[in-house]
Parts: structure tokens; C-alpha cells; sequence
């Protein structure tokens, strides 16, 4: 378009086609490892490394409380860091350091632990992982912070915030495809006749299958680099000055046009909860689901492991092709009833799940409507989280990190609690098992749905908006 041309600054924040897929692509290496995590962890520490269920939960604790305490520092800093390095731009910054920390100690956790023999005690293999947990961690929340705050960077309007997010989560769901698919792949090749005699293993976790979680390992971290470097070559960040906190040195009048809402202001506002609620609800249907899904149709529906990468890979390929519909439905019926709608479709498969002993060849049904409430419900709290922050960019990585802080620490506690609870903590399983993991799956998605609606009708009641902070008074 030139220079003359009508309507050349009609839409000055309006990203190409090229910028939209660079960044939606900057989140992929995370969400192949967060698929691995949040799936595969505590199966591959419990049947396949034969740890106790309490400490294999205590290592996803471990996990998720720093991921929970490395976040809101996180969202913190890269708002303070507005200003600095303006050739790269802050956010990118912060997004390339956590890129290389995830790199370097991801492939460690789902590795056999060196130096660990017959005779090593338990609690000394767990803490063998825990520096490796920590640092992963801390990689894993400073790229999802850098990368989540660049979404009202980018772009201002409404439904371009809900495109971004649709087309952000339409990777994730690439990413969750490429793990499973990646493990059936494995599993397959394990079972082949010309790989070696491992017909009776075939449809058993254990041991034998160490290999398979550490070669995925691998692969994740060696697709999770190129896609990285697709975003940092092609996301641009916006220059902005900056800012500071005023203090006693600061002048009394400034040239500002608009005083800025810092991350303190941010605690007096009942919709900063209200959304932060939304959200922890959001992901700990989400994340639980995903964590104990593979225990539900191991043990409870008694599948063989081939399945535990067919379901998933079902449940996100529903998620995938829903995400698409996510910016008309937005527009057709709002956001509050699009995010009602996905809660309706969690609540069904919830209720399926409850009233049926065997699923049978309708466990991939369920798998589709699962799939599909995940996606909505998801792509939804996080559009409602950037219409929070609205122009407030300068500290939209503190809300960002504070929502992922409650995330985090919930879902750690939350799989604490259920693996307390398991039937026998030293055995890989029992009979116990079967009715344990199935009334695992109804509480996740049932009970957890019962209370994000309540949480919806507050919104419903009192819509999201700034209602404490008055920019004369400041």
C-alpha cells in the first residue's frame, strides 16, 4: 500500500499474517513440555521408575510451587525491565533466558537417574531431580510470562486479543498432537517384532519403557529449539520508555498524559480476583484432567498403553479444530456465555464418566467432548485476562504472573491431595485403583466445573472492569 493510499493508518497495530504465526509458535517448545508434565510425569515416576505415588506427587508439587513462586517475580521484573534492551525489546529477553534454562534441565527429568542403583533409598533419587524440577521451572514461567504480556503489546483491538490467544492455544494443541503422536510412534516401534523379543511387554508399563519417556524427552526439547528460533527471528517487540515507581525523588508534576496503574493498584481491584479465580478454576480443570487421564484409562478402564497417546491425541485434536471457532463464537454470544458453553460440555463428559462402569469404544467420544470444553473454556479466561489488563500493558506481566502464581500452586496442591489419597502408596497399583482414578476424573472436570460457574455468575454480576482505580487521584 502506498504512501497515498486511503486507509494506509487505518489500522496501525493491525499484525501480517507472518507476525501472528511467529508468535503463536514462541510458546511451542513450553507446551510440548508441559504436555509431557502434565500427562506423563506421574506415570512415568510411579509405573515406570516404580516410585511411591507420594513421592512421585511430591515431585510435581515440587514443580508447580516454583513454577508458582518464579512467576509473579518473573512478571515483575519484565514489567521493571520496560526500557531495557531496546534493540531486543524486554519481553524477548526474558522469553530467551527461560528458553535455554527449559533446554538445558528438561531431558534430566524423564532420564534415569545417574549414579541411582538397586540399593539407592528413594527420598535420594527424588532430591536427585529436584535442582533439575526447579530450574526447568523457572525456564518454563519466565518464557510463559514474556510471552503471555506480548499479546496486548501486540495488538489493541478485542477480537485481534482473542485471534492472538485462539492461534497461541491452536499451537499448544500442535504441540500436545506432536507429543502423543510422538509416544504412540515410540511405543509402536518398542512392540515391533523387528525392534526385539518384547511381545510380552507389549501391553505393560514398566521398566522396559525408560527409554521411550527419555528418547521424547529428547525429541520434545529438539522440536521445542527450532520453533523458539522461528519466534525470536520473527516477533518484533514494541519500544516503550521506562517507567518507574514514584518515590520521594520523583517530581511532583509530570508531563504524563495518564498515570499509570502499577502492580500495587492491581490489589485493589475485586475483578483481579474475580479473573484470577476464573483462571486457576480454568487451568486446574485443564491440567488435572490431562495429569490423571492416562491413570484413568491405565488402571481404571484397564487399556493398553498404546492408549495413554491415542486419548490424549483424540482429546486435543477436538481441542484443535474448536479453537478455530473461538473468535465468532466470541462475537456471536460473548464471552461469558462462550466460556458457560465449554463448562456445559466439561460438565457432560463429567456426568458420562460418573453414571458409566465401561466406556468402551465411547471412550473416544469422551475424549472429543473433553477436548473440546478444555479449548473453549481455556482460550476464553485467557482473552478475559487481556481484557483486564486492557491499555495497562506497562504491568500486564505482573497479572499474567500473579494468575499463573494461584495456577500453579493449586494444581501442585490439588495433585498432593489426590495422591495422599491413593489406595496404597508403595504398590504400582491394586484393585483400589479401578474405582480411585475413575472418581479422580468425575472431581477434576465435575467438581471443579461446579465451581468455576460460580465463579462465571460473579462475572455475570459484576462485569470486569477497573473499579478502585481513579487515574485523577493518582
Amino acid at each position: 500500500m502506498g504512501p497515498g493510499t486511503p486507509g494506509a493508518a487505518a489500522s496501525p497495530r493491525a499484525l501480517p499474517l507472518v507476525a501472528r504465526l511467529s508468535y503463536a509458535v514462541g510458546h511451542f517448545l513450553n507446551d510440548l513440555c508441559a504436555s509431557m508434565w502434565f500427562t506423563y510425569l506421574l506415570l512415568y515416576l510411579h509405573s515406570v521408575s516404580a516410585y511411591s505415588s507420594r513421592g512421585a506427587g511430591l515431585l510435581l508439587l515440587l514443580g508447580q510451587v516454583a513454577d508458582g513462586l518464579c512467576t509473579p517475580l518473573v512478571g515483575y521484573e519484565a514489567d521493571r525491565a520496560a526500557g531495557c534492551c531496546p534493540r531486543y525489546g524486554p519481553r524477548k529477553a526474558w522469553h530467551l533466558v527461560g528458553t535455554v534454562c527449559v533446554l538445558l534441565s528438561f531431558p534430566f527429568i524423564f532420564s534415569p537417574c545417574l549414579g541411582c542403583g538397586a540399593a539407592t533409598p528413594e527420598w535420594a533419587a527424588l532430591l536427585y531431580y529436584g535442582p533439575f524440577i526447579v530450574i526447568f521451572q523457572f525456564g518454563w514461567a519466565a518464557t510463559q510470562i514474556a510471552h503471555l504480556s506480548l499479546i496486548p503489546e501486540l495488538v489493541t483491538n478485542e477480537h485481534e486479543k482473542v485471534e492472538l490467544t485462539a492461534l497461541r492455544y491452536a499451537f499448544t494443541v500442535v504441540a500436545n498432537i506432536t507429543v502423543y503422536g510422538a509416544a504412540w510412534l515410540l511405543l509402536h516401534l518398542q512392540g515391533s517384532p523387528h525392534v526385539g523379543p518384547t511381545q510380552e511387554i507389549s501391553d505393560e508399563l514398566g521398566v522396559q519403557d525408560v527409554p521411550v519417556f527419555r528418547n521424547l524427552s529428547l525429541l520434545v526439547v529438539g522440536i521445542g529449539a527450532v520453533f523458539s528460533l522461528l519466534f525470536h527471528l520473527g516477533t518484533r517487540e514494541g519500544r516503550r520508555p521506562r517507567w518507574e515507581e514514584p518515590d520521594e525523588h520523583s517530581p511532583l508534576l509530570t508531563h504524563e498524559a495518564q498515570p499509570l496503574l502499577l502492580w500495587k493498584h492491581w490489589l485493589q481491584e475485586p475483578a483481579f480476583y474475580q479473573v484470577g479465580l476464573l483462571y486457576m478454576s480454568t487451568r486446574l480443570i485443564v491440567n488435572l484432567s490431562q495429569t490423571y487421564m492416562a491413570m484413568y484409562l491405565t488402571y481404571s478402564l484397564s487399556l493398553p498403553k498404546k492408549f495413554i497417546a491415542i486419548i490424549p491425541l483424540v482429546m486435543y485434536l477436538s481441542g484443535f479444530f474448536s479453537s478455530f471457532l473461538m473468535k465468532p463464537i466470541n462475537k456471536w454470544i460473548g464471552r461469558n456465555m462462550t466460556y458457560f458453553t465449554g463448562l456445559l460440555v466439561i460438565l457432560a463428559f463429567s456426568a458420562w464418566v460418573a453414571l458409566a462402569n465401561g466406556l468402551g469404544v465411547a471412550v473416544y467420544v469422551a475424549a472429543v467432548l473433553l477436548g473440546m470444553g478444555c479449548a473453549t473454556i481455556l482460550v476464553t479466561s485467557l482473552a478475559m485476562t487481556a481484557d483486564l489488563i486492557g491499555p495497562h500493558t506497562h504491568s500486564g506481566a505482573f497479572v499474567y504472573g500473579a494468575m499463573s502464581f494461584s495456577d500453579k500452586v493449586a494444581n501442585g496442591l490439588a495433585v498432593m491431595a489426590i495422591q495422599s489419597l491413593h489406595p496404597r502408596g508403595s504398590d504400582l497399583c491394586c484393585t483400589a485403583c479401578v474405582g480411585f482414578y475413575h472418581w479422580v476424573m468425575v472431581a477434576v472436570t465435575g467438581g471443579v466445573g461446579v465451581a468455576a460457574t460460580l465463579v462465571l455468575c460473579s462475572l455475570l454480576l459484576w462485569p470486569i472492569r477497573l473499579r478502585s482505580w481513579n487515574p485523577g487521584t493518582q
